[in-house]
């Protein structure tokens, strides 16, 4: 008996807590607030990325090329899979 207006009272509990939280979330105040925020926001954005320099490109020929490459690339390691199976006695 005990049990079961325990297991009663942790669902309404449950139940209750989930109502509030959609009643809250979706009233109107809260959405004009959200609303409001986002337009607070955007026009925080527009400022700052209006106010942002513009900075002169200097990475002109900053890569250099690594010829010892190829070379490394043409040479050919022996591999020694096949060492690993054989069997010396």
């Amino acid at each position: 008996m005990i049990k079961k207006i325990i297991k009663t009272i942790y669902v309404l509990v449950i139940f209750l807590f989930i109502y509030f939280v959609f009643k809250i979330y979706f009233s109107e105040n809260n959405i004009k607030e959200i609303n409001k925020n986002r337009l607070n926001i955007e026009e925080n954005l527009k400022k700052s990325l209006s106010n942002l320099p513009v900075l002169e490109n200097d990475t002109k020929d900053i890569i250099e090329y690594n010829s010892n490459f190829d070379i490394k690339k043409s040479i050919k390691k022996k591999r020694n899979f096949w060492k690993l199976l054989s069997i010396n006695e």
